[in-house]
């Protein structure tokens, strides 16, 4: 009896798999895959550099296919775009003195976005050193994440290293604070400084939509992959000027958008669903550090990031494998919803490449949330990564519509509420 039950059990289960697989081929196919695909990485698109005229166009196909779905716009948005500024200071000039003894202006470095300094000892920054016992990168790169004003006096012994520092006035979000390094051997108590900067803004936009949930829509499942790419460079040998981006990671925004469609077909998902392409990955993951500061990182059950999943991985076909593996039992959930299948998902293959925390679902792990990326790239033999040779011809297409019928069927009991994957360790 308890055999017959058993038999009964996995043939229902089975059949629900493969009627669900016979509706999935219906609605996720490999020609409209194409189609996605062949114009998120053609030539007009100009290689998707963040702040030109190729990304805008990238961010309006993507968003014109999100409004031909019908999706819901993201919650706070009028539209599609979520758009924010990147500040860009310009050093203009900066003087001061120590004990009414004047210091040299490249002994002067500000990380700041605002335009004009006057800090003195009566200022309100907090005083630190840091003396010749100290990493000078490392602990100028801890205490900028603190985000407080700070005056930071820098031992002599660091000189050589001292102008390093720059490498910090770069593209970034507006910042409430502001932080001086000063090179001196002294530890003074009397100080001024004067420091200009001429800034510049620039915007750039995530694309986000998202599908209400029936019965839990205060939980939050995200579909995310970013749209930007390198844009253009030095010709090749057989002069071609740009890096398209095919599977870099036009391939992952395809698959947002092939299962955003899907998902919004279906119209039976009971957690919230969010759909976002993030811009400037390839510059230092702004748009997903930008998104992770307009969502509630309590709320979001889980977060399936997808790159670079337009090659077999290094088991074939029907295989990917999820980053962080590990740090949740995400990953067991999936490969337990495609049992019966073809298809397998596996544990990152390249621990040494610390790939958990290389790509836009870093920055929501660090708060918690179990967001991986799944992949098919082999990071230890991927011929045309980051160079203008990564066109759509180079990729497995059908291959690469099976990897995202299945990212969709194993991610039906966590949709569903279901399953709840466990959370990541917080950073």
């Amino acid at each position: 009896m308890l055999l017959k039950k058993y038999i009964f059990i996995c043939v229902l289960s089975l059949s629900t798999l493969f009627s669900n697989s016979q509706d999935i081929n219906k609605l996720i196919d490999k020609a409209e895959v194409e189609r996605i695909e062949k114009t998120l990485a053609a030539d007009d698109m100009m290689g998707r550099r963040p702040f030109t005229s190729g990304i805008d166009k990238a961010a309006a196909f993507i968003a014109s296919e999100f409004k031909k779905a019908k999706l819901d716009f993201f919650p706070g948005l009028t539209g599609y775009e979520q758009s924010f500024l990147m500040y860009k200071p310009r050093f203009t000039s900066a003087s001061g003195n120590i004990n009414d003894t004047s210091v040299l202006q490249d002994n002067i470095i500000a990380i700041t976005t605002t335009d004009s300094l006057l800090v003195n000892e009566r200022s309100n920054y907090t005083r630190l050193r840091i003396d010749s016992s100290l990493d000078l990168m490392k602990e100028a790169s801890r205490l900028l994440k603190e985000k407080k004003n700070y005056i930071i006096f820098v031992d002599s012994f660091h000189t050589k290293n001292f102008t390093r520092l720059r490498r910090f006035k770069r593209e970034t979000f507006k910042m409430n604070n502001s932080v001086l390094f000063i090179l001196t051997q002294q530890n003074p108590l009397k100080y001024s400084f004067d420091i200009k900067h001429e800034i510049t803004t620039q915007a750039l936009q995530n694309v986000a939509a998202f599908i209400p949930g029936k019965t839990k829509p205060d939980e939050f499942v995200i579909f995310s992959a970013h749209y930007d790419h390198l844009g253009t460079g030095k010709q090749n040998a057989a002069g071609d000027s740009i890096f398209n981006g095919a599977n870099d990671d036009a391939a992952g925004t395809t698959a947002v958008i092939s299962l955003a469609n899907y998902f919004n077909k279906l119209k039976s998902n009971d957690r919230t669903l969010i759909f976002v392409a993030f811009t400037a990955e390839e510059s230092g993951g702004f748009g997903s550090r930008y998104f992770s500061t307009q969502i509630n990182p309590d709320k979001v059950v889980a977060m399936f990031n997808l790159e670079m999943i337009g090659t077999e991985s290094k088991w074939g076909k029907n295989s990917a494998y999820i980053t962080g593996f590990e740090k949740s039992d995400m990953g067991k959930i999936l490969q337990k919803n495609l049992e019966g299948s073809a298809f397998k998902f596996k544990p990152d293959p390249y621990p040494k490449d610390n790939l958990f925390y290389r790509s836009d679902n870093s920055t929501l792990a660090a708060l918690g949330v179990p967001a991986h990326t799944i992949s098919t790239s082999k990071m230890d033999s991927e011929k045309y990564y980051h160079s203008q040779d990564d066109e759509v011809e180079t990729l497995d297409l059908i291959n690469m519509t099976e990897v995202i019928k299945a990212i969709a069927l194993s991610s039906k009991t966590i949709i569903s509420g279901k399953d709840t994957p466990t959370r990541v360790e917080k950073l």
